[in-house]
């Protein structure tokens, strides 16, 4: 209970350097280190600037800023210095030494978030993975930093055994990880191929964490995952089935909310569950309107996008949260987007409706006729096709049916080869 109760008072200053003289951008970064902290259970108490051309080699900021860091330390019986970037091994070692306080750089702050987060074996394999890869660098000169056992911010994960061990022993554990989660892997890729088999069309919600993404699952699917206004409330993968208007079913994935500068150590272990995104056959890419530095946070998920080698899936952008968008918000129209807000159910009749339109853009158009005995054929074309026609006819006894179907699957095919055939019988 102590643990609980000393990281919900941790004590902590924010340090940043701004290199690109953009006021603005600067000011959004250090606040979304705030909220960082906050998520993390620390209380902020005290920020420290300054405007350079380039890093302090020895300290990342200059002498006389870390004088001042020293004072506002003493002032406010810091705990903990979360410096808004990923520092080398020697900036860590010679900030703590000339303060005496943990120092924490921006990656850590992030990696400790996920390893309070994660609830599933695969995601605690992952964030261990990520905590390992970030460490063993380091190992050498962490000194009392990070030899303290405990509750305190980017304590959380491996542990101190980890910290203390030498490289061999860190090694073979990081060894032991990428097996045991090659299983898990191999049961994802299972997982896939049986989608496919079953002709499932999925579409994966991607975005800026805290832009709504849960919520829109929710909502869409009539579930209840974890819904929280925090940064990463959702770490582990969620998949939910929803039915579009027309009655076809589409599975839908939520996905780890992405942030500027993730950690590349994060990406590389949590590459199998983002590969989620690369099967998906339509990206949902929600934006968070009322945030003031929407415009930052769209740029970095598309790049994210990119870097995951996705960026030829189709995408919609979804503006969120429209009922409170910021004054500044305007729309980018580089992609087919909608704005919504995920609590009005109108909205959400909108955002199915637009989502069959997309989806549409990747279909081909059939027309067949069916027996009343090919009951199979007809539930299939219901729940994977967008069927935009369905009648009795009662005097032949058939179902005639137009609708658009993915052209690369099973049923794609013998819908079009039955289309033909129909279309030369007909004429």
């Amino acid at each position: 209970m102590q643990e609980i109760n000393h990281r919900e008072t941790e004590k902590v200053v924010l340090v940043g350097c701004d290199f690109e003289g953009d006021d603005v951008a600067f000011q959004h970064s250090m606040d979304e280190l705030k909220s960082l902290v906050e998520t993390a259970k620390g209380t902020v108490v005290g920020m420290l600037t300054q405007k350079r051309q380039k890093v302090e080699p020895s300290t990342y900021i200059g002498r006389g800023k870390v004088e001042e860091l020293q004072a506002l330390i003493d002032e406010k019986g810091v705990d903990t210095i979360v410096f808004n970037d990923e520092l080398s091994p020697s900036q860590i070692r010679n900030v703590h030494t000339r303060t005496k306080t943990t120092v924490i750089d921006r990656t850590q702050l992030i990696l400790d978030i996920f390893a309070q987060r994660a609830r599933s074996r695969e995601g605690k394999l992952q964030v261990e993975l990520a905590q390992l890869s970030y460490l063993l660098p380091r190992l050498a000169g962490q000194g009392l930093a990070l030899s303290r056992q405990g509750g305190g911010i980017g304590s959380k994960g491996p542990g101190e055994t980890q910290l203390e061990s030498d490289r061999r022993h860190i090694r073979r554990r990081m060894d032991e990880i990428k097996h045991q989660l090659e299983a898990v892997v191999g049961h994802r890729q299972r997982y896939r191929e049986r989608r496919k088999q079953n002709e499932v069309f999925q579409v994966a919600i991607v975005g800026y964490t805290n832009a709504g993404k849960s919520t829109i699952l929710n909502r869409l699917a009539d579930v209840a995952t974890l819904e929280e206004n925090q940064l990463f409330a959702t770490l582990d993968p969620t998949t939910r089935q929803f039915i579009l208007p027309s009655g076809m079913k589409v599975l839908l994935s939520d996905t780890v909310g992405f942030i500027q500068d993730l950690p590349t150590t994060l990406v590389a272990a949590f590459r199998s569950t983002l590969e989620e995104l690369q099967e998906a056959s339509m990206l949902l890419h929600v934006v968070d309107s009322s945030n003031p530095d929407y415009v930052q946070h769209e740029r970095t998920v598309k790049e994210l996008i990119t870097d995951l080698e996705a960026e030829k899936i189709p995408q919609l952008v979804v503006y969120n949260k429209s009922d409170q968008k910021h004054s500044d918000f305007f729309p980018s129209h580089e992609e087919d987007s909608i704005e919504i807000s995920a609590f009005e159910q109108e909205d959400l009749e909108s955002l199915k409706h637009a989502i069959e339109e997309k989806l549409m853009e990747q279909m081909t158009e059939y027309h067949v006729v069916l027996r009343a005995e090919e009951g199979n054929l007809l539930s299939r074309c219901r729940e994977t096709t967008l069927i935009q026609k369905q009648e009795w006819n009662e005097e032949t006894e058939h179902y005639e049916l137009r609708g658009f179907v993915l052209p690369d699957t099973a049923l794609g095919h013998e819908l079009a080869i039955r289309s033909i055939v129909e279309r030369k019988e007909r004429n």
